[in-house]
């Protein structure tokens, strides 16, 4: 089986932190050329250094906020001119939770734009040179929502599925370039966005966190929380050419607690 990524460049959104960095780990330490991209450069600076290197990698990162689309598209533009990316994790922190009603139009946009928008720019721009190397993998790291919709995240499960819808048709249009496209959803995964949550829910029922935490481990199958290091194999092997042939699919990676297909 060919999980090797030798010479593959690949840029990894949100990848600072949780599933991003997790995932940025996995494509190193498949050999992959890895590209973080997140607003704190300060972090990023020490990230990049972590990241597994067998001493031929080069690993760099970009500074850019998914929230300004024109700083996105010239940081990225720029890179652009001197290399290629053969690989593109789409990956931002999600919206703040609530239910949908209490959300506001520009809750609504502001997660429309960071998720939706800037997914669609970075594959505007990056596709060009996956289609020139007929080497191209799109992974968008999402959530299990876009199969069944996760109370009090109102706003997230609406734009969650607009990625899926958004995926699946490119899927359709770059498949004949050798270009794959799949949404890879994480379930109750050991993050900050995790902990967030948790106390989030422990405020409102009045139950502990450890509670909360051990209720939610409970409604899993594995009985356990998820890590961030099987999320992210997950999310590399897609990226292989092992994987050549899965395309267009969503792949929860949540323990089996999904309880739909």
């Amino acid at each position: 089986m060919n999980l090797d990524l030798t010479g593959k460049n690949a840029l990894v959104g949100g990848s600072t932190q949780g599933l991003g960095w997790a995932t940025a780990v996995e494509l190193a330490l498949l050999g992959a050329n890895v590209t973080l991209i997140a607003r704190n450069e300060k972090s990023l600076q020490s990230k990049v250094l972590l990241l597994p290197n067998s001493g031929k990698q080069t690993h760099t990162y970009l500074v850019a906020d998914f929230s300004d689309h024109l700083q996105v598209e010239s940081v990225v533009k720029s890179y652009l001119q001197t290399s290629s990316f053969h690989i593109l994790i789409n990956n931002t922190g999600g919206p703040a939770g609530g239910p949908l009603l209490n959300a506001s139009p520009e809750d609504l946009q502001k997660a429309f734009s960071a998720h939706v928008i800037c997914n669609q720019l970075l594959t505007q721009l990056l596709v060009p040179g996956m289609k020139q190397s007929g080497y191209g993998r799109i992974i968008n790291i999402i959530s299990t929502s876009v199969k069944s919709p996760l109370e009090g995240l109102g706003v997230s499960n609406t734009i969650r599925a607009a990625v899926a819808n958004w995926s699946k048709t490119l899927a359709n249009e770059l498949g004949p370039y050798g270009i794959t496209v799949n949404n890879v959803l994480p379930g109750s995964t050991d993050t900050g966005r995790l902990a967030s949550i948790i106390k989030t829910k422990a405020q409102t029922t009045g139950k502990s966190e450890e509670e909360v935490r051990q209720q939610m481990a409970d409604e899993i199958p594995a009985r356990r929380i998820g890590t961030p290091e099987e999320f992210g194999a997950a999310a590399a092997f897609l990226c292989t050419p092992a994987a050549s042939y899965i395309n267009g699919i969503n792949l929860p990676v949540d323990g089996g607690r999904l309880g739909c297909l």
